[in-house]
């Protein structure tokens, strides 16, 4: 095991400890969520918040959208752990860094990932607020979390991406969102790009070209490190704009907060609902 390997899993380890002293109990779920859609962790009952500067080795969130905190909690009957607020490549973070709050989360005992993001809409059929279910991804970030030494008591050398985002959750996100009535529920493919630069036209028309529905920064390294663990995932992205490539208009980080802050509601209703059901 390289210096490097010995250290992060030391970092963890020490991380893990902590938390567990700190929190009252075992996170069932762990909620990553994405610009414009902390507001869920809120919802939680009997909660305690840590703010990431106060958890040793944990990465500062520097995005301005993002809260910086770990809330832990009590949410539609489950155990849930809330990243609110995500570390980015485009910040300067490995994505062993990325992960790093996620990998101390699953070897606390968390079984389940719940990942959100605010994307830009590569289906010319999506508008605006749609909330597409993720059915696979494009990793076009050029870091993969699992570089280097493998350590095996966490996770298999090679993990098996073949179905990352898990089916039964798929289904169920599906029929609450039909139950709840929303109508802007899709179901697609999400690619990471690294970031901050938004696409250009040429580049939105060849992401579209090899098959992905929306565009981020976010949610790829996390899913890779949650199969790694074996937690089960779903992912939602929260669209936020439509670009046509060929009819291109500027993208303004103010129009994605403004779309994420409507979606919003419908956003936490379904994620409460699936929370809800889940076994």
């Amino acid at each position: 095991m390289s210096s490097g390997t010995r250290l992060y899993r030391e970092q963890v380890h020490e991380t893990v400890t902590f938390l567990e002293q700190q929190l009252p109990g075992v996170p069932d779920i762990v909620l990553i969520l994405g610009t414009g859609l902390g507001v869920l962790a809120d919802s939680l009952e009997h909660s305690v918040h840590l703010d990431y500067a106060d958890i040793p080795h944990f990465p500062r969130a520097t995005v301005t959208s993002h809260a910086g905190r770990l809330v832990f909690g009590e949410l539609a009957g489950k155990q849930v752990a809330v990243l609110q607020g995500r570390f980015h490549y485009y910040e300067g973070y490995s994505t062993r860094q990325i992960t790093f709050p996620l990998r101390v989360l699953a070897l606390m005992g968390a079984r389940f990932l719940l990942v959100s993001n605010a994307a830009g809409g590569l289906d010319p059929s999506y508008a605006p607020g749609t909330l597409m279910v993720i059915k696979d991804h494009l990793n076009f970030i050029p870091e993969n979390p699992l570089r280097g030494t493998n350590i095996e008591e966490w996770g298999p050398r090679f993990p098996d991406l073949s179905q990352a985002y898990d089916l039964d959750l798929q289904k169920l996100a599906h029929r609450c969102g039909k139950e709840l009535g929303l109508h802007q529920l899709a179901s697609g493919v999400y690619v990471a790009i690294a970031g901050p630069s938004l696409e250009t036209p040429a580049e939105t028309r060849y992401l579209r070209n090899c098959g992905a529905d929306a565009v981020g920064m976010s949610t790829v390294p996390e899913v890779i490190v949650a199969v790694h663990a074996g937690l089960r995932i779903l992912g939602i992205a929260m669209v936020a704009n439509v670009n046509d490539p060929d009819n291109f208009q500027p993208i303004r980080i103010d129009d994605i907060l403004a779309a994420a802050k409507r979606a919003e509601a419908d956003f936490v209703r379904l994620l409460i609902e699936v929370i809800r059901r889940m076994k």
